[in-house]
C-alpha cells in the first residue's frame, strides 16, 4: 500500500469489524427451511452471512480501505478506456454500441473522492451472451459451458459438454472467452451469479451465460466481480428490473450493459480486493470454529442423553439424569439439542423409564384380557369386523426389555379398527371434510388444506370410516410425510373422513396418546426409512409406503392403564418445558439477529 495513504475511519472499521463483534456474528443462527426428519440439524450461520454481505457492501462503497489522494482518479481511467474503445471500433475489432443516456443523480451512488460511476458497456469491450439454440453435442470436441458451470466466485468447467469445431467457431467468432473475463448467469434460480475465468481454457458458452470482457489494463476483474456479487450489484439491479424477491427470469444482455457500476482508481481496486480476501478468510475461520463448536456441543448432548436410554438400572438412570439436570442451562441452548431432548423424553417414556412403576397398578396382562373379551363381544354383535390373527411376538422382535407389569402386543391387538382412508370425489362445498397428509403435522392438525367430499358420494362410506375423537391418524405415503402421526380430538359426528394416504387407528381401553408417543419416538420413526433395520416401509427413498399390514403388526409396549396416564401427563409436562426452552432460545436468537442488523446499519450509515 502506498505510503501516502491517510488514516480513515474505514480503516479502523475494517480491522475491528469482526473482532469487536465476534459474539454477535457467531450467535446469530437460525434453522434452515427444510422438511423431513433430521432437518432440525440443518442450521444457517446468519450472523456470519450478514458479515460477509456487509464486507462486500463496504467494499463497493469505498468504506473498507482508505483512499490514497496520489492514486490516478477513476475519471482519468474512464477517459483512457473511452479512447481505447474508439480505436478498437476504428480497427473493427469491436462494434460501436448504442449510446446510453447520461447517468442522472438518481442513478448514481454516493461515491468517495476519486471514484466515478460508469455504465457496464462503457468499461467493457463487449457484453454478450452465448448460443441461443441448443447445439448438437458430441463425445469429444470443443468444450461447451452453461449456467451450471458458474457459481458465485467459482468457475467450474469440470463437468461440461462438447460441440464440434464449426459450432465452436460460430459461437466465438465475435467474442472468445479468455482468462480474467467474467461470466454471469442469465436464467434460473441462480440468476445473477458471477465468476472470473481463472484458468487458460478455450470454450464456447450457451445462451444461459453472459460474457463480460473488461478493459483489463484499467479495470481489475476481481473488483468488478465483487460488485456483481455484492448486495449493491446484480441483485439490486435485478430487483430494480424484475421487482424485489424475483429469483428467476431472463437477465437481458442490454440490461447488463446498462448496469451503473461504481469505479475506484485502479490501485484502490486492488487494495479493496486484497482486504476483502483477508476479511473473508477470517469469516471462513469464524464459520469453521462455530460449526465445530456446535457439532461438539451436539455430540456431548447426544452422548449424555444416550446414557439415559441405555441405563441398565434405576441407580444408573438417576446418576445420568442428575448429571444432565445439573447443567440443563448450558446443554440445551440450540434447537438441535432441544429436539434431541424431546426425542429422548419420548423414548424414555415408552421404555418405562420416565415415571416410577406402582406395584399396586393392575398389570397390563389383565388389561389385554379385558380388551380381548370386549373385542370378541363387539365382533359377536357385528359392531366391528373380525381381524386376522397374528403370530406371537418372538424375543428377537422385541425392541427392548419391559418393566414389570408391562406386556408386548401387536397394535392390532389393542385396536378395533386399522384401515387406510378412501380416495374421495371432491367438491367445492359439502358437509364432510377430508383429512389429507398435509393436514397432519407433528404440532397438531391443520384443516386449512382440507377439502370437501362430494355429498352424493357419502352413501358409499360405511359408518366406521367417519373419524371419531381419539382416532390416531398416521401418514402412510411419501418421503418426508410418511410417519407423521397425531391424535384427533373433539370431532363432531360425521364431519371428517381420511383420504387414501392416511391410516386410521382406533384403539380400545388404551390411552391413545401413549400409542402416539410410542410411534412418534425415535425407535419407530427410525423404521420409517427404507433399508433401515426392521423397516416398516416399502419403496425407495423417493417414495416410501407404509403398508397397513406393517401398521397392524407393529409391536407395541403396553403399561398398566394407570401408568399410561401418568406417562402421558409427564410427557406433556416435559414437552411444554421444551417449548419454553425453544421460545427462550428464539427470543435470544431474535435479539442476536437485531444486534447483527444494528451493527450492519451502523457500519453503513
Amino acid at each position: 500500500m502506498s505510503n501516502h495513504c491517510h488514516p480513515h475511519a474505514s480503516e479502523y472499521l475494517a480491522s475491528s469489524l469482526i473482532t469487536d463483534n465476534i459474539d454477535i456474528w457467531t450467535s446469530a443462527i437460525k434453522k434452515r427451511n427444510a422438511t423431513g426428519r433430521g432437518s432440525n440439524k440443518k442450521i444457517e450461520l446468519t450472523g456470519i452471512k450478514k458479515l460477509r454481505e456487509l464486507i462486500l457492501e463496504l467494499a463497493v462503497r469505498g468504506k473498507l480501505v482508505p483512499q490514497d489522494p496520489s492514486d490516478e482518479p477513476a475519471s482519468v481511467l474512464l477517459e483512457k478506456i473511452a479512447e481505447e474503445k474508439v480505436q478498437l471500433i476504428a480497427d473493427k475489432k469491436i462494434k460501436k454500441q448504442k449510446s446510453l443516456p447520461v447517468i442522472t443523480d438518481e442513478g448514481k451512488a454516493v461515491l468517495p473522492i476519486g471514484w466515478s460511476n460508469a455504465y457496464m458497456q462503457d468499461i467493457t469491450k463487449i457484453v454478450t451472451c452465448g448460443m441461443a439454440s441448443t447445439p448438437k453435442y458430441h463425445e469429444e470436441g470443443r468444450i461447451f459451458l452453461s449456467a451450471k458451470n458458474v457459481k458465485p466466485y467459482k468457475f467450474m468447467p469440470a463437468e461440461h459438454k462438447f460441440v464440434d469445431e464449426a459450432t465452436y467457431k460460430k459461437i466465438t467468432q465475435n467474442a472468445k472467452p479468455e482468462k480474467d473475463d467474467i461470466l454471469l448467469t442469465r436464467v434460473g434460480a441462480g440468476i445473477g451469479e458471477a465468476a472470473v475465468i481463472d484458468i487458460d481454457i478455450e470454450f464456447a458458452i450457451y445462451v444461459s451465460l453472459t460474457l463480460i470482457k473488461p478493459f483489463h489494463n484499467h479495470l481489475y476483474s476481481y473488483f468488478l466481480l465483487l460488485w456483481l456479487n455484492s448486495p449493491q450489484g446484480t441483485k439490486k439491479s435485478i430487483d430494480n428490473i424484475y421487482g424485489r424477491g424475483v429469483s428467476a427470469g431472463n437477465l437481458n444482455v442490454n440490461l447488463v450493459r446498462g448496469f451503473v457500476v461504481p469505479i475506484p482508481p485502479l490501485a484502490e481496486q486492488h487494495r479493496i480486493v486484497a482486504k476483502v480476501d483477508e476479511l473473508m478468510a477470517l469469516c471462513d475461520e469464524l464459520e469453521q470454529q462455530t460449526e465445530q463448536s456446535l457439532a461438539a456441543h451436539q455430540t456431548l448432548v447426544e452422548a449424555l442423553l444416550a446414557m439415559l436410554t441405555e441405563s441398565a438400572s434405576t441407580e444408573n438412570f438417576q446418576t445420568s439424569w442428575q448429571r444432565i439436570s445439573d447443567h440443563f442451562d448450558v446443554l440445551f441452548t440450540t434447537e438441535a439439542s432441544i429436539e434431541q431432548l424431546k426425542q429422548t423424553i419420548l423414548q424414555l417414556a415408552v421404555m418405562g423409564k420416565l415415571v416410577p412403576q406402582n406395584p399396586n397398578d393392575e398389570p397390563a396382562s389383565k388389561l389385554l384380557e379385558k380388551i380381548t373379551a370386549e373385542k370378541a363381544q363387539l365382533i359377536k354383535d357385528k359392531k366391528i369386523k373380525k381381524q386376522k390373527p397374528l403370530p406371537e411376538i418372538t424375543n428377537e422382535e422385541k425392541p427392548f426389555e419391559l418393566p414389570r407389569g408391562w406386556e408386548w402386543c401387536h397394535l392390532q391387538d389393542v385396536s378395533t379398527y386399522i384401515q387406510r382412508g378412501k380416495g374421495p370425489k371432491y367438491d367445492e362445498n359439502g358437509l364432510v371434510k377430508v383429512i389429507s397428509q398435509k393436514c397432519i403435522q407433528w404440532s397438531g392438525f391443520n384443516l386449512k388444506p382440507a377439502r370437501f367430499i362430494n355429498n352424493e358420494s357419502l352413501d358409499k362410506y360405511q359408518e366406521e370410516r367417519f373419524l371419531q375423537s381419539r382416532d390416531l391418524l398416521w401418514n402412510s405415503t411419501g418421503t418426508g410425510t410418511a410417519g407423521r402421526i397425531n391424535l384427533l380430538e373433539h370431532v363432531k359426528n360425521k364431519t371428517l373422513v381420511a383420504d387414501s394416504h392416511v391410516t386410521v387407528i382406533r384403539t380400545i381401553f388404551i390411552d391413545a396418546a401413549f400409542i402416539k408417543n410410542y410411534i412418534t419416538a425415535p425407535g419407530v420413526q427410525y423404521r420409517i426409512e427404507p433399508g433401515n433395520e426392521n423397516s416398516l416401509v416399502s419403496g425407495t427413498t423417493n417414495q416410501v409406503e407404509l403398508n397397513t399390514s406393517s401398521v397392524t403388526s407393529l409391536e407395541i409396549p403396553i403399561p398398566p392403564i394407570e401408568e399410561q396416564h401418568r406417562i402421558v401427563a409427564k410427557v406433556y409436562e416435559l414437552m411444554a418445558l421444551c417449548e419454553q426452552l425453544k421460545a427462550r432460545l428464539s427470543d435470544a436468537q431474535t435479539t442476536q439477529h437485531h444486534l447483527a442488523d444494528a451493527v450492519v446499519d451502523n457500519a453503513l450509515s
